[in-house]
């Protein structure tokens, strides 16, 4: 094991980041996230996975198709298990070890979430993927990736997305907005700064759990975060 600045990470990743316009899951993105993934896990870095369904289904738009939301946001859920089972295929492509873990039963495909087997998965070095949310509606993956961290005692969220951190305004549509290096969270919650939705800024804050928002498709990032460089936002 080489030395790293985290021993345990989440990684959350959006849904929408592996879709293109001609595919909902992109094959060449797919297998560009497993290889930045690998490159982490070679380091001896243990690592969890959430990853969000909005490349396949939104429970919150579902009203708009005269989806009931509770029903919506199960759908949501089980469009983030296609996902996460996409992405368990991929790094096992690499050679990895992978476990899929959910908070609904679909026991054909995953495992059911149990803390301490996850726990026992990741210090085994095998890459666990949590799918289904919360198992609730109402919660967002987010809201999963923090509670998820907490429960197996990550040591930080790692936030990938399409821009390198946390800017005062979106760059790719202000040219005049500047990144911020770091941030506390009470700074972020006064700014306003959208980075997660509040269930699961809070739990984050209130578990003294750090998120860093970086980007996920410049590569080399993630394996350069691990290792301690100045990568993204630091959220603390």
């Amino acid at each position: 094991m080489k030395d790293t600045k985290y021993k345990r990470i989440l990684l959350k990743l959006s849904g929408e980041a592996l879709s293109t316009k001609d595919e909902v899951i992109d094959p060449v993105i797919l297998g560009q996230y497993a290889a930045e993934i690998k490159k982490v896990h070679d380091l001896g870095v243990e690592v969890a996975i959430v990853i969000g369904g909005g490349n396949i289904f939104r429970g919150a738009s579902a009203a708009k198709a005269g989806i009931d939301r509770v029903q919506g946001d199960y759908m949501g859920m089980l469009a983030t298990v296609i996902n996460g089972m996409a992405v368990q295929a991929a790094l096992e492509k690499q050679g990895l070890y992978t476990r899929m873990m959910t908070a609904l039963k679909v026991e054909a495909v995953c495992e059911p979430f149990i803390r301490r087997r996850a726990i026992r998965h990741l210090e085994k070095g095998r890459i666990v993927i949590f799918g289904a949310g919360t198992g609730n509606p109402y919660f967002t993956t987010d809201s999963t990736a923090s509670l998820r961290a907490i429960e197996v005692e990550a040591d930080v969220v790692l936030k990938g997305t399409r821009v390198d951190g946390v800017y005062t305004a979106d760059p790719e549509k202000d040219p005049t907005a500047t990144r911020f290096t770091q941030l506390s969270f009470s700074d972020a919650i006064q700014k306003g700064l959208k980075i997660m939705d509040t269930t699961a800024f809070t739990l984050c804050q209130e578990n003294k759990l750090p998120i860093i928002v970086f980007d996920m498709n410049k590569e080399g990032n993630l394996a350069a975060l691990v290792s301690g460089e100045d990568v993204g936002t630091l959220i603390s």
